[in-house]
């Protein structure tokens, strides 16, 4: 049974509560919070306060993917403003145990998130430390990108690390995820799944939630 995670980065902000409402009416898992700073990746998206009112919105669990420079320096303000899975990049974290560390200290889900061009064998020394691991499946810090089709096998590769590592950490992926991606995904070994405009940009985003569950929960 996969679990699906609406990005609101996608939603309209004006009615945030009802978008997260709608899409809890379609039967959605989690919340995806995506935090972009202009620095590691080009855009700006929403900081605590964001998170701070979808946790009054919803009793989902949140999903807070940090696409920043020196998470670490930030994570309090996330943890405290809600978050429950908090994932911090590889790519940017020089001493990611520590950091893994520092965020299951403060109490919540720790993971790791690879970029398209970032080996899934870069998190083989914390592979039995985390809870999630997310494969980005587009370039991140751009919503509506389409699914980079590798990644299929980037997935494969991470069910494999996880068997060889002993480790017990969900395997999320995020971009260009919609019903076809989805199912794909799934297939291959996908448990989590992260989807923006598709969702959020139909025309019932309720019934657009639905179509994803249903090719995620065979």
């Amino acid at each position: 049974m996969g679990i699906l995670a609406p990005s609101i980065l996608a939603a309209d902000f004006k009615n945030l509560e009802q978008q997260i409402k709608l899409v809890e009416n379609g039967g959605a898992d989690w919340i995806h919070c995506d935090i972009m700073d202009g620095h590691f990746v080009p855009n700006i998206t929403f900081g605590p306060l964001v998170v701070e009112s979808a946790k009054r919105s919803t009793n989902l669990p949140l999903d807070v993917h940090l696409m920043i420079e020196n998470p670490d320096k930030f994570l309090p303000d996330f943890i405290n403003a809600g978050a429950d899975y908090v994932s911090v990049h590889v790519e940017e974290v020089v001493h990611l145990n520590e950091v893994l560390n520092k965020i299951k200290e403060l109490g919540v889900k720790a993971g790791v998130v690879l970029n398209p061009s970032t080996p899934v064998s870069s998190v083989k020394e914390v592979a039995g430390k985390i809870d999630l691991l997310l494969i980005m499946t587009v370039y991140a810090g751009f919503g509506g990108q389409e699914f980079i089709p590798n990644s299929l096998q980037r997935i494969k590769e991470a069910v494999d690390l996880r068997k060889e590592s002993g480790g017990d950490f969900l395997i999320e992926i995020d971009g260009g995820i919609n019903a076809e991606t989805a199912q794909q995904a799934f297939q291959a070994g996908a448990e989590v799944f992260v989807a923006g405009t598709s969702i959020f940009n139909a025309d019932d985003i309720t019934e657009a939630v639905r179509e994803i569950k249903s090719v995620i929960s065979k």
